[in-house]
């Protein structure tokens, strides 16, 4: 990498180490305009930790690949600017919420085996136009678009609290996958009724709406507003309102 006389220094401090231990080690980079924090990694495993370990792919901010902490927020390594940090040293360090594998790199295995226990789209046949399409207006296309554009970058997992603070994995689906299941729900083909597993495998009662999962999605998906929220009121009304149960009974 070829570097400007105008070059400005900085720290970074990155966690080495693996599922057994690991500590802070401090590097030095060497900063120009429109450099992003993956650049600097990448400079630092070029001239001074050739093992570094760190997951990256498009470097466009659309694998969801290169997901790290810095300074202690959960963010894209390649979508985050360095002039848009403050002053001083930059920490980086794994994602808190999943097992370590070696040094940036964690283990988000768990989140694809919650992904299986999801019924997929489920449609009657008899639906289907003549030549096996269906047919879908455009505000029930806009509905559930901007789910799709999930990368699985799994930082609104990672900053989820009940996963991240009180490691509830094994109870909490957490808001990646409740996107999934709202697009899904939300789909006018689709004829699964998913509102037991949300209530009981998912836990999305254990959801108390902070919207930190929304922060940080870097495809601004309106993840609480737009999919954890209705799925509520969905278990809400099929397990808690009185009327509402009287009224699915008598049109089931």
């Amino acid at each position: 990498m070829t570097m400007s006389s105008t070059a400005e220094k900085r720290t970074f401090t990155i966690w080495r180490g693996d599922k057994n231990g690991g500590q802070f080690k401090a590097y030095t980079a060497e900063i120009t305009t429109g450099m992003v924090v993956l650049d600097a990694v990448h400079q630092i495993q070029a001239t001074q930790a050739p093992d570094l370990a760190c997951r990256w792919n498009c470097k466009a901010g659309k694998c969801g690949s290169c997901s790290a902490e810095i300074n202690g927020k959960p963010r894209l390594m390649c979508m985050t600017r360095m002039e848009t940090l403050p002053e001083g040293d930059v920490t980086i360090q794994p994602l808190k919420a999943f097992p370590s594998i070696r040094d940036l790199v964690t283990d988000v295995s768990w989140n694809y085996t919650v992904n299986k226990q999801i019924q997929p789209l489920t449609y009657d046949p008899k639906e289907l136009n003549a030549d096996g399409t269906f047919t879908m207006y455009q505000e029930e296309v806009d509905r559930a678009q901007e789910f799709r554009k999930c990368i699985e970058c799994f930082l609104c997992q990672d900053t989820c609290h009940v996963l991240r603070e009180h490691d509830l994995h094994a109870e909490f689906a957490g808001p990646r996958f409740f996107v999934r299941t709202a697009s899904l729900e939300m789909h006018p083909m689709d004829t699964a009724d998913r509102k037991e597993w949300l209530r009981n495998k998912g836990n999305i009662g254990y959801c108390n709406i902070t919207k930190c999962c929304t922060e940080v999605c870097p495809e601004h998906i309106h993840i609480t507003d737009n999919a954890i929220i209705p799925l509520k009121e969905r278990v809400i009304d099929r397990y808690f309102d009185p009327v509402g149960r009287v009224w699915e009974w008598a049109h089931s």
